[in-house]
């Protein structure tokens, strides 16, 4: 068996055990990657961690400061719709103290005119009369 056949079996051989020396070397560098990705994922959690922690007290003042944000609008809201009330009811009393005594005199007033106009037409009406009463009623249709 020395010739061909023995020198493709030292080759098969030489093959089958740079294979295996080979997976074996992948087999413990995948080991070693498979650690280094752990401590490196025990970092960033370390690392993150109090990012997060800080990232969630953030939130916590963000809402409670939009919490308060909210009930001042909501005051002041209230202040500007009892503040609208106040100066409706405040013109409502001024408008009642000013115009009812303003259309009271301009009553009086027109009162007074007509009385002086009744007074003008009193004495024009005797000599109107006296004319009216000989005509007879132009407006008659008889």
């Amino acid at each position: 068996m020395t010739g061909w056949p023995t020198v493709f079996l030292g080759v098969v051989a030489a093959a089958t055990v740079i294979i295996a020396a080979t997976q074996i070397g992948l087999i413990v560098y995948a080991i070693r990657l498979a650690r280094r990705l752990g401590d490196l994922s025990v970092q960033i959690e370390r690392d993150v961690k109090p990012v997060l922690a800080n990232v969630n007290a953030i939130s916590t003042s963000a809402a409670r400061a939009a919490s308060l944000a909210v009930a001042q609008i909501e005051r002041a809201d209230r202040l500007f719709a009892d503040l609208a009330v106040r100066v409706d009811e405040t013109a409502s009393v001024v408008q009642n103290l000013l115009v009812s005594p303003a259309r009271e005199g301009r009553a009086l007033l027109a009162a007074v005119m007509a009385a002086i106009a009744a007074f003008r037409d009193l004495g024009s009406a005797k000599s109107v009369r006296r004319v009216a009463a000989d005509e007879e009623d132009p407006l008659f249709i008889g």
